[in-house]
């Protein structure tokens, strides 16, 4: 039987950079990125206005995802997967995909300061407008109070990136 691919995810606060380190890391490793927001623009376009929505519709398609993911981890192949690991809760749900098949995963902490993650989100509103209504300031202080760093009682297998992306 084949070896199983390994995870990579991502953890760190509303523009730390997770979507630009993941793709990055995709290219470097040679692996498939599965991105949440492209599920979520695929599957309910226009749906998701509000935080609240955003988790009643990732919640929705996460099923999907994991049966997706693990098939390939099985194939081989290395999955980097930009979804916000950013609770305890979160990382479980990670950890539990790789522990059904016995892969192995790597947790990608972005640390850093809440000015350098509203800097890249005020850039951000400016490169991709249309993401204007949900990249503000006042988004990123009511996402951040969810904000869990992770733990070393957490067992995982921890990247700590510190600084600028």
């Amino acid at each position: 039987m084949k070896n199983p691919g390994k995870l990579f995810f991502f953890c760190g606060k509303m523009g730390a950079g997770k979507s630009t380190k993941s793709k990055v890391l995709a290219a470097q490793i040679n692996a498939v990125l599965i991105s949440e927001d492209d599920w979520l623009t695929a599957h309910y376009p226009s749906k998701i206005r509000t935080f609240d929505d955003y988790l009643s519709y990732s919640g929705l398609i996460k099923p999907f995802v994991k049966d997706h993911i693990q098939n390939l981890l099985r194939l081989g192949v290395n999955v980097v997967m930009d979804f916000p690991a950013n609770t305890v809760k979160q990382r479980m749900w990670f950890i539990s995909l790789c522990l059904e098949i016995h892969c192995e995963h790597e947790l990608w902490y972005l640390d850093l300061t809440d000015e350098q993650c509203l800097a890249h989100i005020s850039k951000r509103r400016v490169e991709q407008p249309e993401r204007e209504h949900f990249d503000t300031e006042a988004v990123f202080h009511h996402v951040t109070q969810y904000f869990e760093a992770p733990t070393d009682s957490e067992n995982l297998n921890v990247v700590h990136v510190t600084g600028n992306r």
